[in-house]
């Protein structure tokens, strides 16, 4: 069973989740909602709670049809990189030497053990932040304290105010806090790019006897 089960099988009967759900029921009959109610919780599907080594921590999902599917910054196959995913790609290349992917889908990436938390789960089609403020936050803040007490050797990549804010959340003592602006094509050059968080957090694992993370295959 995926070590995620329990933690949000709890969550889910909490006054803060349930009035989450009545909040997402009334929105989904007046407008799309994405990413599917199915992908709430893909990033925890993916990547069980022992199995992290990474967490990137996003804001809210894409909010464009066919975008968002559960991962902060992937998109599905076939869908058109964006920018905020391009400047990823362009920070590993200038840090690692690899070439970038064709495609911005982060599933592998998962499945090494890179939590791609979004701290609100889910948005509107065309309204970046519309469910901010309404229980999402108090549940990936949780998550993100139980990755802290429960794990070791964990790196957290933290881009732009929203995520740096998290930082008290986590141990430091224990886990590897890297903090940069966030690569939003209105910030990326302030300090995103040239960050080097991709191979600083290989060299940390690996410090710490866990396998690097294959950033592109």
């Amino acid at each position: 069973m995926n070590s995620w089960h329990n933690f949000i099988k709890e969550e889910q009967v909490k006054p803060y989740m349930l009035s989450l759900k009545s909040f997402l029921q009334s929105r989904k009959e007046k407008t799309s909602v994405y990413p599917k109610e199915s992908e709430y919780f893909r990033a925890f599907d993916l990547t069980p709670l022992d199995s992290i080594k990474v967490v990137i921590l996003g804001q809210d999902p894409y909010h464009g049809k066919g975008q968002a599917h559960g991962l902060s910054f992937s998109v599905q196959k076939g869908v058109g990189i964006p920018p905020s995913l391009k400047n990823i790609y362009t920070e590993i290349s200038r840090d690692t030497g690899a070439s970038s992917p064709q495609d911005g889908f982060l599933e592998d990436w998962a499945k090494q053990g890179v939590l791609l938390l979004n701290t609100v789960l889910t948005v509107e089609e065309g309204q970046a932040g519309a469910h901010r403020g309404k229980g999402w936050e108090e549940f990936t803040d949780k998550a993100i304290q139980t990755i802290s007490q429960d794990q070791e050797h964990v790196v957290f990549m933290l881009w732009g105010m929203p995520a740096r804010n998290k930082k008290n959340l986590i141990d430091s003592n224990k886990h590897l806090i890297l903090e940069a602006p966030h690569p939003s094509p209105l910030s990326a050059y302030r300090g995103f790019i040239g960050c080097g968080h991709f191979s600083k957090a290989n060299q940390y694992l690996l410090n710490a006897g866990k396998t690097p993370i294959q950033w592109f295959g």
